[in-house]
């Protein structure tokens, strides 16, 4: 996001926008998306787009956790129902601090907060689902929607 603020020149801007666009392609692997950095513990968690999370599923490899609340649908195949604002219930639901965890939400945003409190809590296999279930199914994936239990 290019963000130009008052009293800057606009060719530094500019020039910003186009280091940090270098920078998040360089890191970027060329089969994967790129880290996310949480700054306020010095961790990561990655983020997957839909496409690459259907690969994924193909070979199931980790536990898939919905941690959006209320129910508003689930992608096949989720493991966990657990609320991304309670994190030691995430915690104590979840396999092991090594153990790869996906997590997901609607549009992204709770499962961003959960992949950062995970992350804070000594996790270290941390994915999420980019863009959320918005995302899995602007991609043509398909959500189930059942009512809650």
């Amino acid at each position: 996001m290019l963000r130009i603020q008052r009293g800057r020149h606009p060719a530094g801007a500019i020039l910003a926008a186009l280091v940090a666009a270098v920078v998040a392609t360089c890191s970027a692997s060329p089969t994967g998306p790129a880290s996310s950095p949480d700054p306020g513990v010095g961790g990561t968690y990655v983020d997957v787009s839909a496409g690459r999370l259907t690969e994924m599923l193909a070979a199931k490899d980790f536990t898939f956790v919905n941690v959006h609340i209320p129910y508003e649908g689930e992608i096949k195949a989720t493991d966990l129902f657990l609320p991304f604002d309670q994190v030691d219930a995430l915690v104590a639901a979840l396999p092991d601090r090594d153990a790869k965890i996906v997590l997901y939400c609607r549009s992204g945003s709770m499962s961003t907060a959960a992949a950062r409190a995970l992350v804070a809590a000594g996790y270290t296999n941390v994915w999420n689902l980019d863009g959320g279930m918005i995302a899995w199914q602007a991609e043509g994936y398909t959500i189930i929607d059942r009512p809650p239990d």
